[in-house]
């Protein structure tokens, strides 16, 4: 198998693919709507590991969502990797930053011991794979590249 090296041009669209899939995939998440927005970036086919508990699909996304408290993401970096092989490239993207779960400290009752960690920002780091869509009509957009992402949040 011959593979096709990447060219300056390829690693630019795939930088800005990357951001503009980490602003939208983090407005989803934190919207009112994310369960009817968040499993537009899903397949069948897609998986999600969340502390270790494998989730598939965006059924398996309104799984682990639904009973998850709002969140505010405070994105402080993301890294993006082409992984040479298909045209376009899929895309590694490690993102870190910051979330908090509910409604932050100033949302949680008064005998809230500042020990416990729902309200309080937290770190986070999140892995995607981005694979283009064989499938689509037009070349692939982000919302329709398979998503399979890890996150840990600590």
């Amino acid at each position: 198998m011959t593979t096709v090296p990447l060219t300056p041009a390829d690693i630019e669209i795939a930088t800005r693919a990357a951001d503009n899939f980490t602003r939208i995939y983090y407005t989803a998440y934190d919207s009112p709507a994310r369960l009817s927005e968040l499993p537009k970036l899903y397949r069948p086919t897609s998986a999600l590991t969340w502390n270790g508990t494998p989730f598939q699909g965006a059924d398996g996304l309104l799984i682990l969502v639904q009973n998850m408290p709002p969140t505010k993401h405070d994105i402080q970096s993301f890294d993006c990797h082409p992984i040479p092989g298909t045209q376009p490239p899929s895309l590694l993207i490690v993102v870190s930053g910051s979330v908090v779960h509910g409604q932050g400290p100033s949302g949680n009752p008064s005998a809230t011991s500042t020990r416990n960690k729902e309200g309080h920002p937290r770190v986070f780091s999140q892995t995607f794979m981005l694979v283009p869509d064989s499938a689509a009509q037009a070349p692939a957009k982000v919302g329709e590249l398979a998503n399979t992402t890890s996150a840990r949040t600590r």
